[in-house]
């Protein structure tokens, strides 16, 4: 069932690209656990090979159940296909498979989580693609940088881990006019708060395991873009380089979490934009980075491109990396755990766990403070949450004053 784009969210989300009348009625979809796919006629399979029938050949290709998950995510970004894979890294490096060759260039932004950094800066460039860090929450250091060689242009918005933003609009405008594509993870916003093709985006990733599974149960990756663009990464960056398939297990899980997406990431922001102000109020947190506070240096981009603030927030405090350490190990309730997106509250220190792959000099030089700590803030009663951490600062606050 093909729902309208002016539906609703959570419409779409639900009800998009399935009718329970197809499937003897049930309610939820099917899940289909093969790895093949029988042919009526040896003309029907050689003209499925040849693109020139509908259907499904093989798991690694297309599969019903993870078709569905690529139309609702589709749709839900304002894409035109979808391609799902095994993990975030497995959607990040089919894309850029799929579009660079030995003596292009990609230019990144300074700040990207530790294993995308790893994947650009140790494995990209052994194969002989340039990559170049620019500032690019400035434009002009990307006008200044971009050449001829430049084929893609990849940020995170928000950056994990210190929520830096980058102006989606203004970016994809400049990587345009040059000949390149735009790829932007969209793992902290989700399609909630920020669709960056209608910003002008090419492509858009996601680490589905995070919001979108929004479970803590899964491993999953989605990419999206134009139809001819989702094409390539299926049959070449997925199918002949990287393998990354999804589940079809998986794809259900993924499913089953698009329906609450929206609702969850409401309260996930209502609660975060809470903890934010507390923290941002308490003497000892040196500063907080999450965007929907006044004081955040980009607050102004974030309320024009973001439709709400998110549920991740960065912050430091006063004492810097032992006072963060101390302070997380003095939490009850709140799990000290890498990944976010779940249910439970997480926390952790980027610079000892998810951005340990950079040095400490890279992290200085990209913006990754020793002491920063990194909270995803989870679905529990929000003075829960709001008292664990209470708790741990206050004593915090004694041992340093």
């Amino acid at each position: 069932m093909s729902i309208d784009k002016t539906a609703g969210f959570s419409t779409r989300a639900i009800h998009h690209g399935y009718d329970p009348l197809d499937e003897h009625g049930a309610l939820t979809p099917p899940l289909h656990l093969t790895s093949t796919f029988a042919f009526e006629t040896a003309e029907d399979g050689g003209a499925r090979f040849a693109g020139e029938a509908p259907g499904h050949i093989y798991s690694r290709i297309s599969n019903p159940t993870v078709d569905l998950l690529e139309q609702r995510m589709a749709i839900l970004e304002g894409g035109e296909a979808a391609v799902a894979m095994a993990s975030g890294m497995g959607a990040i490096t089919s894309v850029l498979w799929s579009f660079l060759r030995a003596g292009d260039e990609i230019i990144t932004d300074k700040t990207l989580y530790g294993c995308t950094f790893s994947f650009f800066q140790h494995g990209l460039s052994r194969f002989g693609v340039a990559v170049t860090h620019v500032d690019l929450t400035n434009p002009l250091a990307l006008e200044t940088a971009i050449s001829d060689k430049t084929k893609i242009v990849y940020f995170e918005t928000p950056a994990n881990p210190n929520m830096r933003l980058v102006d989606i609009a203004a970016i994809s405008s400049i990587a345009r006019r040059r000949g390149a594509k735009t790829v932007v993870d969209n793992t902290y916003a989700t399609p909630v708060q920020t669709r960056p093709i209608e910003h002008g985006a090419d492509i858009v990733v996601h680490s589905a395991t995070k919001y979108l599974g929004g479970h803590g149960d899964l491993i999953a990756g989605i990419a999206v873009g134009t139809a001819e663009d989702m094409a390539e990464v299926r049959m070449v960056g997925v199918k002949d380089m990287t393998g990354a398939v999804m589940a079809p297990f998986n794809a259900m899980l993924v499913l089953r979490g698009l329906k609450t997406l929206e609702l969850r990431v409401e309260r996930h922001a209502q609660s975060a934009m809470m903890i934010a102000e507390m923290l941002d109020a308490h003497p000892s947190v040196a500063k907080v980075h999450y965007p929907g506070l006044a004081s955040f240096d980009q607050y102004d981009l974030a309320k024009r491109q973001m439709d709400g603030f998110g549920g991740m927030i960065a912050f430091e405090l006063v004492g810097g990396y032992t006072a963060g350490i101390a302070m997380m190990n003095r939490l009850n309730m709140i799990r000290r755990a890498v990944s976010l997106g779940d249910a439970e509250t997480l926390i952790q220190h980027p610079a000892s766990m998810t951005h340990s792959t950079y040095t400490p000099e890279e992290r200085a030089a990209h913006g990754i403070g020793e002491g920063l700590v990194r909270i995803s803030i989870g679905l529990e009663t929000p003075k829960d949450i709001l008292d664990d951490l209470h708790q741990a600062l206050g004593r915090n606050e004694r041992a340093v004053a």
